[in-house]
This record gives structure tokens, sequence and C-alpha cells, in this order.
């Protein structure tokens, strides 16, 4: 069904056919869906198995022993990420990020603890900044402090090391927009203290992270692999931002906007872009920022502000984490390789992938992204910074009703659109752009930007702050 709209752009009436039908899909870019399709299961194998050989990852063992404990592990991912430059002409900048992380309750003593950087340098907009993780420590039972014991930690988390590592793989040997930085943390048994560390650190620099995805536990689990949404893999992404300040929250209480934090509206667009380039293996969002009683290495980015989301498989197998390898009446335990399913691996992989490149290539995010509410009026009133992107087309306005979890409609709105008079101020600004939707009253739906370039590539979706 097709309606016709009357929408002012800077009070210029303009007639607008649009469907009332759901957002239109982009359409894929071939480079995207090329280097998904050079994503291989084998190579995330490989990367397990030899983490696995480690024996035991945990942050207190051995950071001398070459072949066994979290330092010969350190060296060999800092190796992998050194040979993968090398091979693209110097084109990722690989660093050790260590600390001295002083005794805390499963630190029983001050150890050092190291975090592998690999940073994917971009060729337009370098600081805006895109990280993808996996941690590589382990643990074998429930007392992070032994040292000693075996914990081949396959799933958790060779897997989301395995992940980052090949997508840095594949996408090295391309050029984006932003900066693509591939991390692997240690310290995350021990109470995500590797990523607090450089989250904290990114925090105090002011580095411009939009979005961050943490892979943890993304092995599909063989115990279930006959399940019924077995080709799915979960990204949990928060609501309301984990740093909102009080005044914040009073001005989203009297607004709404709890389902529209930075975090929910990155997951809605990893949702979106996997819908549109993996017809089989879908993502399932879930608006919590994670699981009950559990955490990962996106909460520290949370807290200080920064988008970014969770990756986990459907359904997990508790006798395959944290526990000791033993056999209890015919029954394995232990996080093993023979519970998980590279094939699973390498399609969560892809999911990553296919998100990560389009935020890399797409245009930043609009700027002061504001709703107009100081007239009572039946009209949605929008103003946003003009984009200063080289090859943005546009913007688009996205609509929903306040009931439904994703956008429903959208409005293009030109490149060239005029420029809006301050409303505080009553003064002619050529930074800005307005738009108007007539008689679609903003208390009854919900609406956000985002950036198209001429590729149609998009951002991600803002959701707008009141003001006048």
């Amino acid at each position: 069904m097709k309606r016709t709209i009357l929408l002012a752009i800077i009070g210029l009436p303009v007639i607008f056919v649009l469907s009332s039908a759901a957002v239109p899909a982009q359409k894929r870019d071939p480079a995207i869906s090329a280097m998904a399709r050079e994503v291989s299961a084998k190579n995330i194998e490989a990367t397990i198995r030899k983490l696995v050989s480690f024996g035991t990852r945990n942050t207190l063992s051995s950071q001398t022993d070459p072949n066994r404990g979290i330092g010969a592990a350190r060296d060999w991912i800092y190796g992998e990420f050194q040979s993968m430059s090398n091979s693209c002409g110097g084109c990722l900048t690989v660093e050790k990020q260590t600390f001295t992380q002083p005794k805390a309750t499963r630190i029983p003593q001050p150890v050092e603890i190291t975090n592998i950087v690999a940073t994917l340098r971009g060729t337009t907009d370098p600081d805006r900044v895109y990280v993808v993780s996996g941690h590589y420590d382990s643990m074998c039972n429930l007392d992070a402090t032994d040292a000693t014991c075996d914990a081949p930690g396959a799933n958790d988390d060779a897997s989301g090391v395995a992940v980052a590592l090949e997508l840095a793989r594949v996408m090295s040997k391309r050029k984006f927009d932003a900066s693509i930085l591939f991390l692997a943390v240690a310290g995350e048994e021990q109470g995500l203290l590797g990523s607090t560390y450089f989250a904290k650190e990114a925090a105090e620099k002011k580095m411009n992270i939009e979005a961050m995805f943490t892979n943890d536990i993304v092995g599909g689990v063989t115990t279930y692999k006959n399940a019924r949404d077995r080709q799915t893999i979960r990204v949990f992404a928060e609501g309301v931002p984990s740093n909102e300040t009080e005044e914040e929250a009073r001005t989203r209480r009297s607004v709404g906007g709890e389902n529209d934090g930075p975090s929910r509206q990155l997951g809605r667009y990893i949702k979106e872009m996997a819908d549109i380039y993996s017809p089989r293996f879908k993502v399932q969002l879930v608006f919590r920022r994670d699981r009950y009683g559990r955490g990962g290495d996106h909460i520290p980015f949370l807290e200080r502000g920064f988008a970014a989301v969770r990756f986990t498989e459907p359904h997990e197998d508790y006798t395959h984490q944290h526990q000791s390898v033993k056999m209890v009446d015919g029954k394995q335990y232990g996080d093993t390789l023979e519970f998980v399913d590279f094939g699973y691996i390498a399609n969560a992989a892809r999911i990553n992938l296919i998100a990560l490149a389009n935020l890399a290539l797409a245009p930043a995010k609009p700027k002061n992204v504001t709703i107009v509410t100081g007239k009572l009026t039946n009209d949605t009133e929008l103003k946003w910074d003009r984009s200063k992107d080289a090859d943005l087309a546009g913007y688009e306005v996205v609509r929903r009703k306040t009931t439904d979890p994703f956008w429903t409609s959208s409005f293009r709105v030109p490149v060239d659109a005029q420029p809006v008079s301050d409303i505080t101020e009553g003064r002619y600004s050529p930074t800005a752009v307005g738009f108007t939707l007539k008689e679609m009253s903003k208390d009854n739906y919900f609406f956000g930007v985002r950036a198209v370039d001429r590729r149609g590539h998009k951002s991600p979706v803002v959701f707008p702050r009141p003001g006048r």
C-alpha cells in the first residue's frame, strides 16, 4: 500500500510518494560479499587448535614458558598479527599493551596482563574507530586462580580470538574509510581486566570508538548442533546506556528512548546488515546487556560511553565451560576441541565482518540530532549537523511506532537540502540540516536519522534528543 505524505525540507514543501512497508533494504556491496566468502573455517580451526595446544592460558600461568601458558599464547597471537601485516606491506600496526594488575579478588599477587592490538588505519576518516575482540585467557574451573590445570578454552574463548584473527586476515587486504582495531585481551576471567584497561585508556585519550564487538563463546557447541535455532547467533545490545547521567535519565523518562540507546541502535544495525547479506545464518537480537549473572568485555566499553555489543552462540553447554577436563559417569567435561563447530564459528565471523565492513565504509553517524519540542504542533521537526563526508549522498530519516522493535519506514533527505535557521538564536546556519514531517506527530512515533554515502552504505541510526 502506498500513500502520499507531505514533508517540508527547510520549510519548502516537497511531495514524496512513499511505501508504508519496511525500510527499503540497502543493496549488497559486492566487495563485502567477496570478503565474507573469504572467511575460512579451516583457518579458524587451525587458530583454535594452536591456542588449545598451549595447555592453559590462565592469566596467572607462565609468561616465559615457550610452549605452555598465557605468555606462549600472547606471543603467538602477536606473531600472527605481525605476519598478516608483513603480507599487506605493513598495513597493520601491531602492539602489545601491557600493564601491571595489582592484587585483587581473583589476582592473588600483582601480575602483568597484555592486550594484543592490531590496527588497520582508515583512509579518509582514520580517527573514527571500530573494535572487534575476543579474550585469549582461559580457566579450567570456577577457581580462576588455578594456573596449573589444563584449561583448553576452545570455545571460551579461543573461538572469539579466532574470529578477530580471521577478520584481520581478510580485511587487512582492503581499505576502509574508518579504522578497524582487532583486539585480543587477557584477564577476562579475572574480572574483565584487559578490556577495562583498554577502554579506560581509550576514554582518557578521547578515542572516537563508534562501535565495539566482543565475540565470547561463539563456538557453536556441538551438543546443540540439532537445535531449531542453530543457524543464528545472539547479539546482546543494551537499551539504556550504562553510563547514563541522572539528567539524561530524566530526559529519557520524559520522552521515551529506553529502547534506543546507541548500543541498541548498533544491534539493530548488525541485524539489518545480516538480513541483507546472510539469508541463511541470522542474528538473534537480544534486548539485554548480557546473560543473567554473566558479563563480557563489551561492558567496560559500555560503562565509558562507547556503543558495544556481545556475540554469543544461541545455546550454551555449561559442562563445557569453566570445567576441568574429566570424564564423569561416561560424560566428558571440559572446554575441548571436540565440542566446537568450526563451520559455525566461520558463520559468526562472517556476520561480524558484514557489519564491520559496512560501518567502516559508511559515513560517520550524524551529530547533534535533535527533535524540536518547543512548539505545540502535529508536525515533527528534526535537525542535525551537516556531515562533512566527501562521498555523502544524503540522509535517511527513519520512523517506527512506539511499540515496534525495528524501524519500519524511511524518508530520504538529499545531500543538498537547504540549511536551517538556528531555532534557538534565530541565525542562519549553513552547517545544519532540517527536516519536517507534516501531520506526523512526534508523540505517536519514534524517529531517527542516519547518513548514506553514494555507494549506499548507511551509518547506524541516531536517536534524537529533545531540543528547541
